[in-house]
């Protein structure tokens, strides 16, 4: 009595599907991956031995020329207050300070007091050291 299954098990295994997969990933991480832009006017920014990249709300550059742009548009130095009031009105209060090294500490602080007279967090943004 021959008792045979009709249906072969094959036991060989396809790749395809799996490169398939490989391959959606690759293209979603690549694509993700330009939508991070970082914010802020070129300036020469300072060396830190630790430099993380922060995610800002609200970004304040001084160039070394001294001009003050509040999120890339340009504010006189005394409307830097009512800008920043205006533009922290009910976000998350993070400030990150692109600062050019060549520019006098006395600008800095007194933004970074600005921003901590209106309850932000103040990050100030650098470039990382090299060896």
């Amino acid at each position: 009595m021959g008792l045979q299954s009709k249906n072969k098990i094959s036991s060989a295994f396809s790749m395809s599907s799996m490169t398939d997969i490989i391959f959606l990933l690759l293209i979603f991480f690549m694509l993700t991956s330009n939508f991070i832009t970082p914010s802020g006017l070129p300036v020469n920014l300072p060396s830190s031995k630790k430099a993380e990249i922060v995610m800002q709300k609200l970004s304040i550059t001084i160039t070394k020329d001294l001009q003050y742009f509040v999120n890339d548009k340009k504010v006189d130095r005394a409307m830097v207050e009512s800008t920043l009031a205006a533009e922290l009105k009910g976000k998350e209060g993070v400030v990150v300070l692109h600062v050019d090294k060549t520019v006098p500490t006395e600008h800095l602080v007194y933004v970074a007091g600005i921003a901590a007279k209106l309850k932000a967090k103040v990050s100030i943004a650098a470039t990382p050291e090299t060896k």
